[in-house]
């Protein structure tokens, strides 16, 4: 499945703009794309195992072990 592709439109401004600022740090429009688009899911990830680890913590403190 990761060999997959899907073709997505975005507006030409938008992609010239990105193209422009960070061009020289990429391969192309859609290795940036994959790239930030996969960093935003990491984060994500992070976000829900701090939430889950709050969560974990208030069950331990509600029934006494902590």
């Amino acid at each position: 499945m990761a060999d997959s592709m899907r073709q997505v439109k975005l507006p030409a401004a938008l992609c010239e703009s990105i193209e422009q600022r960070f061009g020289k740090h990429s391969d192309g429009l859609e290795q940036f794309l994959t790239f930030v688009m996969e960093e935003l899911l990491r984060d994500n990830a992070a976000q829900m195992d701090e939430a889950e680890k709050r969560l974990i913590e208030q069950r331990l403190k509600d029934l006494g072990y902590i």
